[in-house]
């Protein structure tokens, strides 16, 4: 089976980024990255990609006119790398309806809470202040909605009466990296059905 071409798209330190692309090169995702779309210049993710010798490029929304112009910059550039998958890490915008409908059930993100639960931002400092005593995170396809796609997989974590946003933040993200490439390996193998709202192929740990 031909290799699969990953597109990632994040917006800060990628460590998402970084785990999806190591299982890539160590073989357990049958996958290659293939470029990075970033949209801040600064962000630690392109250093990555400069050490990966993967191609990057940067679209930021105050080099644009609007946010229409945004949206339709990022599509040409996405469309430019021909990616099997678009995988969101880190990327802290709300992809734009014309991105979505162009690859449809290609693009996946992870969000560090049990969705529907907490969506959008700070979804770490709404499971604390909700007083939850589970939390953790969910891949899911990317949908038109504010993190609506279809979910993929789910792993809960304890939240613990001393918890802060950053606390729980710190143990939901050892959770997300091997998530999101359990993730993107049953994607990358062709294993993933989806029924409507229902996804099934994903095995267990």
């Amino acid at each position: 089976m031909n290799k699969k071409r990953i597109l990632i798209f994040a917006s800060g330190r990628g460590s998402n980024a970084e785990a999806i692309h190591e299982a890539a090169i160590n073989g357990t995702v049958n996958g290659e990255v293939i470029g990075v779309i970033c949209d801040h210049a600064d962000a630690q993710v392109l250093k990555r990609a400069e050490r990966w010798n993967v191609p990057t490029t940067v679209i930021e929304m105050k080099a644009c006119r609007d946010k229409a112009d945004f949206n339709e910059k990022i599509l040409e550039a996405a469309k430019s790398y021909n990616p099997d998958l678009i995988c969101l890490a880190g990327y802290m915008r709300i992809c734009g309806e014309n991105l979505i409908n162009a690859f449809e059930n290609k693009i996946i993100n992870i969000h560090p809470a049990l969705l529907p639960s907490f969506r959008g931002l700070h979804a770490q400092r709404q499971a604390v202040e909700a007083g939850v005593k589970v939390s953790g995170c969910t891949v899911h396809f990317v949908g038109t909605g504010l993190d609506d796609g279809p979910i993929i997989t789910q792993v809960a974590v304890p939240v613990y009466d001393d918890d802060t946003e950053d606390t729980l933040a710190d143990r939901i993200l050892q959770q997300e990296h091997p998530a999101y490439v359990r993730v993107v390996t049953a994607y990358c193998a062709d294993e993933l059905k989806i029924a409507g709202h229902h996804v099934s192929g994903m095995h267990t740990k």
